[in-house]
């Protein structure tokens, strides 16, 4: 089955022999994530969990600047409540758990930048593969100062163990190609772009070929076998995150690209 590439937003969408694509296509904006791409992700892999002829999907970012450098801030300027903060913990929740469940194998090809949400987004994937230029991380701390998901805690700390957890998020530093994979964070390097999205077409392709219900139910096990943190039990972390001034005072230094004071409160 070939379908046509779709766009939704700013997320595109296609199909050839089997192997479905997701494009993160705002290369203006280092293709960060709007609510509308989230829920679009989302959509796209509860179709292809009912459509047995697709057997792998691919994720990657348009140009060669970002994979996905997080969730837009400009989708945080609306934030007034604390039911604001929970509900968008709750999408980015469901969103990501809907990837993490997709029955199919999960390449992202990542070129470029892999930050905040995007490296969550790498995170549910099964398969991580970069370039030479690749950076990965969380900079939140020095950004925005609110938190990860906690389910999103839960992946990072399953790749790369707590302590490398909290170095990455404390540092908030990004780290190198070489570095992320040793670290687990990318399962295989490629020298650029163009060979980058060469491989992922054909490890889409070699897995494709590989028993189907093997590779969907060493997926599940291994999910299932990961401790998860769930929003319930970390939903006053989440409060006082978002609801900090510290987080109103990252997003205006952020979107006003200066350098934040942060109080603590």
């Amino acid at each position: 089955m070939n379908l046509p590439a779709t766009a939704n937003e700013d997320l595109l969408y296609s199909v050839t022999g089997g192997i479905a694509r997701i494009t993160f296509n705002r290369p203006q904006a280092r293709n960060a994530m709007t609510f509308a791409m989230y829920d679009r992700m989302a959509e796209i892999c509860q179709e292809i969990n009912a459509d047995r002829s697709i057997k792998a999907l691919i994720l990657t970012g348009a140009g060669d600047k970002a994979f996905a450098s997080g969730t837009d801030i400009s989708q945080f300027r609306a934030f007034k409540t604390a039911q604001d903060a929970l509900d968008y913990e709750a999408r980015i929740d469901r969103v990501l758990g809907t990837l993490e469940q997709c029955r199919v194998p999960v390449i992202a090809a990542i070129a470029g930048a892999c930050t905040g949400g995007g490296a969550g987004i790498a995170a549910c994937c099964d398969l991580r593969i970069g370039t030479e230029t690749t950076r990965m991380g969380f900079p939140i701390a020095r950004t925005l100062g609110n938190c990860l998901s906690m389910s999103n805690i839960s992946r990072v700390v399953a790749l790369v163990g707590p302590a490398r957890t909290k170095d990455l998020i404390f540092r908030a530093r990004l780290v190198e190609a070489q570095e992320a994979l040793a670290l687990g964070l990318l399962t295989e390097i490629v020298p650029d772009v163009e060979t980058l999205q060469r491989r992922a077409d054909e490890t889409a392709k070699l897995v494709a070929s590989h028993a189907p219900l093997t590779l969907e139910t060493t997926k599940e096990a291994v999910r299932r076998i990961r401790p998860t943190l769930s929003r319930e039990q970390g939903e006053d972390l989440i409060l006082k995150a978002y609801m900090s001034e510290d987080f109103r005072e990252g997003m205006d230094a952020f979107l006003n690209k200066r350098t934040p004071k942060w109080k603590g409160r």
